[in-house]
């Protein structure tokens, strides 16, 4: 057998070929995303208008809001983000059981006490409460099995208020298989009908933790995003893992098989907008990322934030490109050419409010394309329409 790479021009966007992928889009193909948070929902709910095929590796190293609540109580990855994901890519017509996705999206009141919000959840887990009564049976019967394991397990002082109930479900299936989250997310995939594959980049308990320009260290995803504390003011200067979220224990994991297997089958790597530290880099940091991307030709496309980024302060769009390449390159070697590791940065200069310029000699030099093409509709707005850039990556493929 003998391998080849084959290229072709490309039209951005291709109309014929996004018109055959829409047209049977069980059949299209398996766009891979590097990514967590929820940046790329809205585009993952278009994409799957295209292709039910994506594939989404989605960091669990959430340390703020809910999912927080459920890791200190658990010792567990945080599950926010892999919910998040899979609501966006699931059916919710009345094929994909729309009831389920109801519950799923459900959060428990903020402002009610404890005990109405136990005498809720006891009510869920019952069957009895509305939202889990429109279920059918069995279906019903094993959601509301696993929030009885939340629950057994649940500590006396966990704070239910404005808790989603689908997170509450995984955690429940969480604790039940054995502290695995993949046997979870792939029952909670086939209940709602997702269309496309979601997991976790690793199954650890894990945090983040960044170095800043000016020597500081910071540990814990929500006090290096801006959204929750103050945004830095210093540059980060080196992205890590640790094994708490409240000092720095360095820590190292690595690709699991079935996920290397994902990027080989990928017709195309995306590495989307979203927190670049904390939702890109972070998936990159397992060992093996670099060398799985590497070993797939497949086109690699980087879409830089069309907004501002907390996390990038002081940094620009070029060195943005040389942080996201020196990432991959800790696992695949120093050495290794920019262009095998990405082909394309797709942006849109005239509508999109991007730090610094970039030059078309410096992406060049690297042996990356340039795409500057259409990507945000709304003149008032920075943000990228989910459909214009879900057709613009459907045209590469």
């Amino acid at each position: 057998m003998t391998n080849i790479r084959v290229t072709r021009t490309a039209q951005i966007p291709d109309p014929l070929r996004v018109q055959r992928y829409q047209k049977a889009p069980e059949l299209g193909p398996p766009l891979l995303f590097f990514s967590g948070g929820s940046a790329l929902n809205g585009l993952s709910r278009r994409l799957q208008h295209y292709t039910h095929n994506s594939i989404h590796l989605v960091t669990p190293f959430d340390s703020g809001g809910s999912s927080a609540k459920l890791r200190e109580a658990f010792a567990m990855p945080a599950i926010g983000d892999l919910r998040s994901r899979l609501m966006a890519l699931a059916d919710d017509s009345i094929l994909g059981h729309p009831e389920v996705y109801r519950l799923f999206t459900h959060r428990l009141s903020a402002e009610a006490s404890q005990a109405t919000l136990l005498a809720t959840l006891d009510e869920l887990i019952a069957g009895r409460h509305s939202l889990a009564a429109d279920i059918p049976n069995p279906m019903r019967r094993l959601i509301c099995n696993q929030l009885g394991f939340f629950r057994e397990a649940m500590p006396e002082d966990f704070d239910l208020r404005g808790a989603s109930i689908g997170n509450l479900i995984l955690a429940g299936g969480y604790l039940n298989n054995h502290q695995q989250l993949d046997q979870i997310i792939f029952l909670f995939s086939k209940l709602v009908h997702v269309r496309g594959t979601v997991r976790a980049v690793v199954n650890k308990d894990y945090h983040l933790a960044v170095t800043l320009a000016d020597g500081r260290q910071v540990v814990g995803q929500h006090r290096i995003t801006g959204k929750e504390v103050a945004p830095l003011n210093s540059p980060i200067a080196h992205l890590a893992l640790s094994a708490s979220r409240d000092e720095f224990v360095p820590v190292s994991a690595g690709l699991r098989k079935k996920n290397r297997r994902l990027i080989a089958s990928a017709e195309l790597i995306c590495y989307p907008p979203g927190s670049f530290y904390s939702s890109l880099l972070a998936n990159l940091m397992p060992e093996g990322v670099g060398r799985a991307v590497h070993a797939n030709p497949c086109p690699k496309v980087f879409i830089p934030n069309s907004s501002p980024d907390p996390e990038l302060t002081g940094i620009d769009l070029a060195q943005q490109i040389t942080i996201l390449l020196d990432t991959l390159r800790r696992d695949v070697g120093a050495d290794c050419p920019a262009h095998e590791l990405l082909d394309f940065v797709l942006l849109d200069s005239r509508h999109g409010d991007y730090t610094g310029s970039l030059s078309t000699d410096f992406v060049e030099s690297l042996g990356i394309t340039l795409i500057d093409t259409r990507l945000v509709k709304d003149a008032s707005a920075s943000r990228y329409d989910p459909d214009l850039l879900a057709t613009a990556l459907l045209s590469l493929v």
